[in-house]
């Protein structure tokens, strides 16, 4: 947008006012014929910037009304009413100053985002630290992100951190992160110099992704909008009508005049994009990215919502649930702590589960050295001088299947896990099963979107229908459809669409087909990009699915405002037609009438900003407390869970010896029977 592009509405819209206020103080000093020849002046302004938009419309084949204003201008003209000229004039300009200043304003924004960028990072080689275009970043690189600076690439932290990550979640408090913590790019570093290793590469990161996501949202306009242009040329007949037949009637050109000049249809092509941009803007505020009003217009009508299952309602990352040690291997506890030092300096998605599992148990973490990627099989390195893998089973274990590999594989497949082996100086040590936990904030957000008047939620993945069926009862769905892969996705989503309007909700590059399928495609973007984020509609860039619903109710709330502004203005207009038409209304007294009806839709349409009632309820300190004492306890039992897990295995095996049971029945008499009876007295 160049200098003139930004600054033209403003310069139509002071010019116009000068004019007209200048007629008016010439008027009352007296000074008539320079009253006239200013507000003829403002008219003629009007006249021919209105006939240049019409010509425009017409050669671009848009709808649009500017002929009605050109007409009023030039009927003023004729008949000798320049005040009132002057007054549409003003009225034309306000409307392409608000037209301007909205565009502008996203037009900043994005500027905003592409500024704070990140240009350069500092890589890491030893004891030193050379300075290296953002570009050349690649995943496994250790960076440093001093204080003060913005971090360049996705990473996983070597360093407890605290960032501010008011850009991407609009949070403006200081966010503290542990050692093998993820760190999205676009955080600000708000505490000492931190160490991390590169997860991505630049180009996709999360801040990368955000940027291009408003991009894509800069530059479409809403259904609503659309149609308001549509109803708006209706109007330009029913216009022309009302003033040829109060003409015909007797009242002769000044009173069709005065008809053209209230009938300039400004609430109805103003107060709609208004109401649409302020819930645009309020989305934004609470981390959701609105691709334009046609999507915000679409999630306001959905019925029904559909979800995939990875990253939706569950965390998308898998979690530490097991650790199996094989016989003759260090403690699980020891393994666990070998295999997270090793994975600190990996870039692997699964990485961060078994760091994040030993820093909560806390575990004392080393750098690695000598870490060597075997590519198609696992890592290798020495911590503190002992030789560690993590990787495939074929790799760990080889051909052979021992007992405790059987009981492994056994438990992953009941339970649904992920696993990672590990051995230990070339000796099997175990494997780790992992598994991807429903969020905590999912069930709500299932309630909150009934209390949206969503009719139907659906659960529908390619994981196995036991499993799904388990997260559905969890998360609250209507119905689950597992075992389905992308094909039966689409088909589910036509399905549901043939008798409602759907939205589609999901993470995954095996998500894109459907979201582009559904009504509305709803991505979880927070943590970095990925396809699903480019094929939908609307991204969540905070790590909350609960933000959907407020974002429901958002758009809701937006399009019934601007339903309002419309009905008002425009049914003020039309009562201001049928009066100047009946020859109580003349020419000049109509223009000023107009403005009012103009400012009053607009007003209307502005309440869409103002904060309003969400989902969110907040807990009181006794909720809080209570919730925290939960989680402590929960957190607590984690290791006599897994120890009554490895107990139950070996009952299994020939060999069962007692002393195990033993230890486990003290154990929980112990933690356990303490914890579930607080207020026992001894």
């Amino acid at each position: 947008m160049t200098w003139w592009q930004r600054r033209s509405a403003a310069v139509f819209f002071v010019t116009s006012a000068l004019l007209l206020v200048g007629g008016g103080v010439a008027a009352l000093a007296g000074a008539e014929r320079f009253s006239q020849a200013l507000w003829v002046a403002a008219t003629v302004l009007g006249l021919v910037l209105s006939l240049v938009w019409t010509v425009r419309s017409v050669v671009d084949r848009r709808p649009s009304v500017d002929v009605i204003a050109a007409l009023a201008l030039a009927g003023a003209l004729w008949v000798g009413e320049e005040f009132a000229g002057a007054m549409v004039t003003v009225m034309l300009a306000t409307g392409r100053l608000l037209e301007e200043r909205a565009a502008a304003r996203a037009d900043r924004e994005l500027r905003l985002l592409v500024e704070r960028t990140p240009r350069t990072a500092r890589r890491r080689h030893g004891d030193r630290v050379d300075g290296i275009p953002a570009e050349e970043v690649v995943a496994g690189d250790v960076l440093v992100v001093g204080t003060g600076e913005v971090v360049p690439v996705d990473g996983r932290l070597l360093g407890p951190a605290t960032f501010d990550e008011s850009a991407l979640t609009g949070e403006p408090m200081p966010v503290e992160r542990p050692t093998g913590d993820d760190v999205r790019s676009g955080v600000v570093n708000a505490g000492p110099p931190v160490d991390l290793v590169a997860t991505s590469s630049a180009a996709a990161s999360t801040y990368a992704n955000v940027v291009r996501l408003v991009e894509q949202a800069a530059a479409t306009s809403a259904p609503f909008v659309r149609t308001a242009d549509r109803y708006a040329v209706l109007f330009v007949p029913l216009t022309l009508a009302v003033a040829a037949i109060a003409w015909a009637l007797g009242g002769g050109p000044l009173r069709a005049v005065a008809v053209l000049v209230v009938a300039t249809p400004c609430p109805l092509l103003l107060a709609a994009p208004v109401a649409i941009m302020s819930g645009l803007s309020r989305a934004s505020r609470i981390g959701v990215v609105v691709k334009g009003g046609a999507a915000l217009e679409a999630l306001a009508a959905g019925e029904v919502v559909l979800f995939d299952k990875t990253g939706t309602p569950t965390h998308g990352r898998p979690e530490l649930t097991s650790v199996v040690v094989a016989p003759e291997a260090p403690d699980a506890t020891e393994v666990l702590r070998l295999a997270a030092s090793l994975d600190q300096v990996s870039p692997h998605p699964l990485a961060s589960a078994l760091v994040g599992a030993a820093r909560a148990r806390g575990l004392h973490l080393e750098l690695p050295t000598e870490v060597r990627e075997v590519h198609g099989y696992g890592l290798e390195g020495r911590v503190r001088g002992t030789l560690v893998r993590l990787g495939k089973a074929r790799w760990i274990v080889g051909t052979t299947e021992p007992a405790w590999l059987r009981q492994v594989r056994r438990r992953a497949a009941l339970d649904g896990c992920l696993t990672v082996f590990v051995a230990v100086h070339d000796r099997p040590a175990g494997a780790f099963l992992l598994e991807d936990p429903v969020r905590a904030d999912a069930p709500r957000m299932v309630a909150a979107l009934r209390e949206a008047e969503i009719r139907r939620t659906v659960l529908v993945t390619g994981d196995r229908a036991d499993i799904a069926e388990t997260v559905g009862r969890i998360v609250g769905v209507d119905t689950v459809l597992g075992d389905r892969d992308p094909a039966d996705k689409l088909a589910a989503i036509q399905d549901e669409s043939a008798t409602a309007r759907t939205i589609m909700v999901g993470d995954g590059v095996n998500d894109a087909p459907a979201l582009a399928a559904a009504g509305v495609g709803v991505a979880l973007a927070a943590r970095g990009a990925t396809a699903s984020s480019e094929a939908a509609d609307i991204v969540l860039t905070v790590d909350r699915i609960d933000a959907l619903a407020d974002a429901m109710i958002i758009a809701r709330r937006s399009r019934r405002i601007a339903l309002q502004a419309v009905v008002v203005g425009m049914g003020l207009s039309l009562v201001a037609m049928l009066v100047a038409a009946a020859s109580f209304l003349p020419s000049a007294a109509g223009a000023v009438l107009q403005e009012g009806i103009d400012v009053l839709a607009i007003g209307i349409a502005l309440r869409a900003l103002l904060p309003s009632r969400l989902h969110t309820v907040a807990l009181s300190p006794e909720d809080l407390a209570t919730a925290r004492r939960l989680r402590d306890g929960h957190e607590r039992i984690i290791p006599a869970v897994e120890q009554i897990r490895t107990v139950a295995d070996g009952l299994h095996t020939r060999n069962c010896r007692l002393e195990p049971v033993q230890a486990l029945l003290y154990r929980l008499e112990g933690e356990l029977v303490p914890m579930s009876a607080p207020t026992r007295r001894s």
